[in-house]
């Protein structure tokens, strides 16, 4: 039975399951920035008011990474680049556009960023396990052809240029979600318990580095569609980018941490006031 993308319809309004599962996912990353700022002494509505600005930045990130890697097409039709019915994001362009809308947050409101970026990280690869299965319902992000019991079946018309023949396919997006799951667990279990020798920043430099070595794997085993550069999956390119960045970060901050940086529970930061700021 093939999946149908639609969650509801009534008239001319239209409600996909990708779109559903990725509000879905944001709402529950909220959540859990809300609970874990909430531990730190903050008041939880920053987190929710911060959901906004990082869904706009997010999703306009996550679309101009799909437009860099889909070029040739874009620049054919440059009127589908924006839109209310644009289809097509990139996870690495939401994560950086995610990234900027913590930073553009927390500068407004005087808060550490990095702080931020540390209650965001369990709930942005949760958000990224449970937006993946929108990829079933569209019949996308599958692998090569396979016999094994758990491959999928993709309708001819959404079947790769070349694997027109093969009807059961591996489903790379399940992989992902279920390695993401995993990240999740991690993530959370470090940001609720880990303090000793925490610095901030920590939470969202590991998840730098278990994302990238999920997609590394995947894009490199399970892509037949994958983005190309000089025959190289571009998403593993980024992947060593990003894992060689964020591992960098870890090991110079601890090496040399200074007081600012270290982790402090139940010790909200706020800004000094003006006149200790002044030369």
């Amino acid at each position: 039975m093939q999946p149908n993308p639609i969650f509801f319809r009534l008239g001319p309004i239209t409600i996909y399951w990708y779109g559903l599962l990725i509000i879905l996912g944001a709402m529950l990353a909220a959540y859990i920035a809300s609970k874990l700022s909430a531990r730190n002494g903050h008041n939880p509505e920053l987190a929710w008011n911060l959901l906004i600005v990082v869904l706009i930045t997010g999703i306009l990130g996550a679309r101009i990474y799909h437009i860099i890697s889909s070029w040739d097409y874009y620049m054919a039709r440059p009127g589908e680049m924006f839109g209310l019915q644009m289809t097509g994001f990139g996870i690495y362009g939401a994560v950086l556009g995610g990234l900027f809308g913590v930073w553009l947050f927390a500068r407004y409101y005087k808060l550490r960023f990095l702080e931020w970026a540390d209650y965001c990280a369990p709930g942005l690869i949760l958000a990224q396990a449970i937006g993946r299965w929108g990829n079933f319902f569209n019949q996308e992000l599958y692998g090569p052809p396979t016999d094994l019991p758990w491959g999928i079946y993709i309708a001819p018309q959404h079947r790769l240029p070349g694997l027109e023949g093969f009807e059961r396919f591996h489903p790379t997006f399940f992989y992902e979600s279920a390695l993401a799951f995993v990240g999740f667990l991690i993530l959370y279990h470090l940001a609720r318990n880990w303090e000793r020798g925490r610095l901030w920043g920590d939470i969202i430099f590991i998840y730098g580095l278990i994302y990238p070595v999920i997609r590394f794997f995947l894009e490199g085993y399970f892509r037949p569609d994958a983005w190309l550069i000089g025959g190289i999956p571009a998403a593993q390119i980024v992947s060593v980018v990003f894992f060689v960045f964020f591992g960098a970060l870890l090991l110079i901050r601890h090496r040399h941490r200074r007081p600012s940086m270290i982790y402090t529970p139940g010790d909200p930061w706020e800004p000094p006031p003006p006149e200790e700021l002044a030369p």
